[in-house]
Formats: C-alpha cells, structure tokens, sequence
C-alpha cells in the first residue's frame, strides 16, 4: 500500500512556493490541509540577500506527529473550475487578465531593447493550482536565448518581476508563466521523461536516487509526475539554489 506524510514542512524561497511544493508532494488540493508558516522568510532583489520561507502542512483529521505515516492517505478531490470572465459575446477576444499580462511584458522587453511578438493566454489547469489556471505569456522571436539565460535565470527574473507588477495592477496574487519559443515546454518534457526514468531505476533497485537541483517550478513537474506511481514517493531536499527531489522505493 502507498503510505504518505500526514505533516510535512518545506523550505522554499517564498511561501507561496513553499505551499506549492508542500501539496504537490502530498498530492492534494490546498483545501485538504491546514498550512502554518513557520518562517515568512525576507525577499531580496532576485534572491539576494534573502531568507528562506518554511511552512508546514499538515493533512485534515490528521493527528500523527511529524514524521509519522498514514496508512490511508486522504483522496484528493478537484478544486472548483475558475473560468475567465468573458462576455458571451466576446468569446473570440483577449480578456483584461490576458491584455495586462501581455502588455505587461511587451513594455518589459521594449525596455529591454528586445523585439519579439508577445502572446498571452490560459494554461491546462492543475488540482495545484488552487482553481485558478495559469496565464501563460509566449515570446516568439529571432535570437532571443538572451532571454533564457544559464538555467533560465534570466526568464525566471523576467517572469518574477511580471508576476509583481501583474499583480499589483489587478490586485490580486495570478500563476503567470513566461516562456521563450516554448522552451519551458520542451524543459518540462525532458523533466518528466527523466522522472520515469529513474523512479524505474529505483523500483527496480530499490535504492534512492536523488535528482540534479531545480527551480520549484520544475521540482513540481517531478512531484507531479510520479505522485500516483505506487512504487515510489518523491520528496525535496536542501536549500537554496542546491534544493533538488529525491525519489525514493515504497518498498
């Protein structure tokens, strides 16, 4: 039988993060567990000077001390659907979520001296998603790896400082996702081929194997990918830029 954590706490550069990573790994929606913040944690500038966020989570009607297992993990169930507010008969045009995003990072680029076609729309929705799709901004151009950067930081700094500004314009925390000609499409395939991979390694051997470190969004996609495989359980260990899953036997 697949045993699952009743508590757990997680360490990750925000708390919404941390609360992200928190359920992918307990394979539940937000409303199934009861969240205490441990450390709020300080943000710097793209990380710098900052401290760590930690939550713990802990499954409802669930009275184990941490560190102890349930033998029957609560079911998940689906969070309510959150549809865009459009007009019947505006089916065919871009919302105000979606014309914010975009034009939000079409100033950033042009700031940026950067040209390229900037499209905005919603993404698959996900039981984390806490009932809200993701709005997803693709940037399509000529040479635009600058964009990228060294493990994306230069998209993820780019997609950080639009989710704030996002945010603040329609007052209201989004899931904003910033991609480059689909790199982070491809990223999250490769991602998820590779948890495949090794969980059969080690169903097959019997011994943990831990993953190279990872952003939170692509820890996700591992934590996803393998939350219902009944021979194995993945969990995040370390801090900071070296935080990476590791993907242990239920055996």
């Amino acid at each position: 039988m697949n045993t699952k954590r009743t508590n757990i706490e997680i360490i990750a550069p925000s708390i919404e993060e941390a609360i992200a990573d928190g359920l992918a790994q307990l394979g539940l929606p937000e409303d199934q567990v009861d969240i205490e913040v441990l450390d709020e944690g300080t943000k710097g500038l793209f990380g710098l000077g900052s401290r760590q966020s930690r939550v713990r989570l802990t499954i409802k009607g669930e009275t184990n001390e941490p560190g102890v297992e349930a033998d029957t993990p609560t079911p998940m169930e689906s969070p309510p659907q959150w549809i865009p507010d459009l007009d019947e008969d505006e089916d065919e045009t871009e919302d105000e979520y979606l014309q914010i995003s975009r034009e939000t990072v079409s100033e950033l680029l042009d700031k940026m001296k950067i040209n390229a076609e900037v499209t905005a729309r919603y993404g698959e929705l996900e039981p984390e998603d806490r009932g809200r799709p993701p709005i997803c901004v693709d940037i399509h151009g000529d040479d635009l790896s600058i964009l990228i950067g060294r493990k994306a930081e230069t998209l993820d700094a780019l997609q950080y400082i639009a989710k704030l500004i996002i945010g603040k314009e329609i007052e209201q925390s989004i899931h904003l996702i910033v991609d480059v000609e689909g790199y982070r499409q491809r990223r999250e395939r490769q991602i998820r081929q590779l948890a495949q991979t090794v969980a059969e390694q080690v169903s097959k051997s019997g011994r943990s194997q831990a993953l190279e470190p990872m952003p939170p969004n692509e820890r996700r996609f591992v934590h996803i990918e393998l939350r219902d495989d009944p021979d194995v359980y993945t969990e995040s260990t370390g801090e900071g830029n070296r935080r990476k899953v590791v993907i242990h036997s239920e055996e």
